[in-house]
């Protein structure tokens, strides 16, 4: 069904949970993974139309070397999983942008991401890729929330609704 799964990743340990979950439904389903990691460089020179130019000096450089890392070390582990997989690179201001536009172009049918959950208030301030991802995302986006281990045990220790009686 997903021949080309695109799998975000900025290093994290939520994007680090996606990516192993990514891993193993692609593994499932015959897929391969397409490992993208947007380098996020810092707006220098704010324009009069609201634009804002990137310093192309050596932070842009390092910031690539360090998402070339990211990217292929996803490879490293779905490869390492029997799951072919490439990996790109992108320098973006707008990351859940570049992450739509990579799906788009490299005819992804599948995005699987982390997301951290944020909710209120602090959603609002640190605003959300994957929101931004859901709003533009051409293809179906699968969105993975680590949970605790409370979290787990509680979910584990619900009866099945199958199970309970008509």
């Amino acid at each position: 069904m997903y021949k080309r799964i695109l799998v975000p990743t900025d290093g994290s340990s939520v994007s680090d949970y996606a990516v192993g979950a990514a891993i193993e439904f692609a593994r499932a389903c015959g897929s391969e993974i397409l490992a993208l990691s947007v380098a996020m460089p810092e707006p220098i020179i704010p324009s009069t139309e609201g634009a804002m130019a990137i310093d192309p000096g050596v932070d842009v450089d390092v910031l690539a070397e360090h998402a070339q890392r990211l990217a292929g070390a996803v490879c490293e582990r779905a490869r390492h999983a029997g799951v072919a997989c490439a990996q790109r690179v992108e320098l973006s201001l707008d990351p859940g942008r570049a992450i739509a536009d990579t799906a788009r172009e490299q005819a992804c049918d599948l995005i699987f991401m982390g997301s951290h959950g944020r909710r209120g208030l602090s959603r609002l301030l640190a605003g959300s890729v994957t929101q931004a991802v859901l709003a533009g995302a051409p293809v179906p986006v699968m969105v993975l929330r680590p949970v605790s281990e409370d979290e787990r045990a509680q979910a584990l220790a619900r009866p099945c609704p199958a199970n309970r009686p008509a």
